[in-house]
């Protein structure tokens, strides 16, 4: 081989080791997992457990970081297929569509190998479209529903603590994590609506957005990461036109996310709120109860989040993972679990979480 080819070959290695790590046994991985992010906090929880539960199994495994582009993702799959995976677990980049989804889903077909999807939904005919493929995530209504109960019950307790301006309505602002995600489309829907409901079955008035002038009623993360860093610059950006002391004070604070909820605490702690507990609090309510949340929620400057279960999720992906290097079927001993009646998709339930 010429100098430069090998020259070459060193470079496109040393660029692919920050992308991907190994683990279990030592050779060629089995199992190749690849997540559309690192940097999720709650992905970065999943990635934790099912680690932890492969290498107990004596299951070689490889992780890979998409870091939230669909063509990297992609060619990783590409790559691993070819090098000879056995079993792909995908958190799909893109939502949006099912070009990606039937791309990856193509891919394991041509090979033989099973291939999950997991907690990024992609829709039932890409998941039917091969009987070795399947999908393990949640009920994308089922957050939004949670926290949207979690925060009308919470305003109905505490109105007079919330209610700053005295004006009889509760002045929000929320945080979406990305557009054409079923996830955060749901969240964003029903978390509104259903505290509406409460709300107004108590006989208090609906919600009210801080920004008359924007149509959406919603904020999103431009990157699609569900970010702190986003939810933080917003929220910042609010504060100085929406205060106390202009009397039109920002009073309840809607996140797809945790992560997203600890940018807003982060800012809401820049202008004197949510330091803890006796502080002036304004209500800010997440999704996905991880670490950071939960101490948040314990030391007074959160006030809850809906749990979304990543050790769940992790034992229901291994499951599916030895099923699918067995040979036998996917779907195998999965009674235990909520499966929906048409396709191939395993439901993990969500919880509210405000403190323990």
């Amino acid at each position: 081989m010429k100098k430069q080819a090998i020259i070459a070959l060193l470079l496109c290695m040393a660029m692919l080791l920050p992308a991907c790590s190994m683990g279990g046994k030592t050779g060629m991985a089995d199992v190749h997992v690849f997540y559309y992010t690192y940097s999720d906090p709650y992905i970065s929880s999943v990635r934790s457990a099912l680690d932890s539960k492969l290498k107990n199994a004596g299951i070689a495994f490889q992780d890979y970081d998409g870091n939230g582009n669909q063509t990297t993702q992609t060619e990783q799959v590409q790559t691993a297929i070819t090098k000879g995976a056995k079993c792909v677990i995908v958190n799909i980049v893109n939502t949006g569509s099912d070009d990606a989804a039937n791309g990856i889903v193509q891919l394991a077909k041509n090979a033989g190998i099973p291939v999950i999807f997991f907690n990024r939904e992609v829709s039932d005919s890409v998941v039917s479209s091969y009987d070795k493929c399947a999908f393990i995530g949640t009920d994308a209504a089922e957050a939004g529903h949670l926290q949207g109960e979690m925060i009308g019950e919470y305003l109905t307790e505490h109105m007079d603590k919330v209610d700053l301006n005295g004006d009889g309505e509760i002045s929000y602002i929320l945080f979406k994590g990305e557009e054409g995600n079923n996830e955060a489309i749901y969240r964003t829907q029903y978390a509104v609506e259903d505290a509406n409901r409460i709300l107004q079955s108590k006989g208090f008035k609906p919600l009210k957005f801080y920004d008359a002038s924007n149509a959406n009623r919603y904020l999103v993360d431009k990157n699609g990461q569900w970010s702190a860093a986003a939810s933080n610059e917003f929220m910042t950006t609010a504060l100085t036109s929406f205060s106390e002391a202009k009397n039109n004070m920002i009073e309840l604070v809607i996140c797809n996310n945790d992560n997203m909820a600890e940018g807003a605490v982060s800012a809401l702690n820049n202008a004197g709120y949510n330091k803890g507990l006796g502080s002036k609090m304004i209500p800010v309510f997440g999704v996905d109860a991880t670490d950071a949340a939960k101490e948040l929620i314990r030391d007074g400057k959160m006030s809850g989040t809906i749990k979304q279960d990543a050790e769940g999720m992790a034992d229901a992906l291994l499951m599916l993972a030895k099923n699918g290097l067995s040979g036998g079927s996917l779907m195998q001993g999965t009674e235990e679990y909520h499966v929906d009646k048409a396709v191939d998709k395993i439901r993990i339930s969500y919880s509210k979480y405000l403190g323990e």
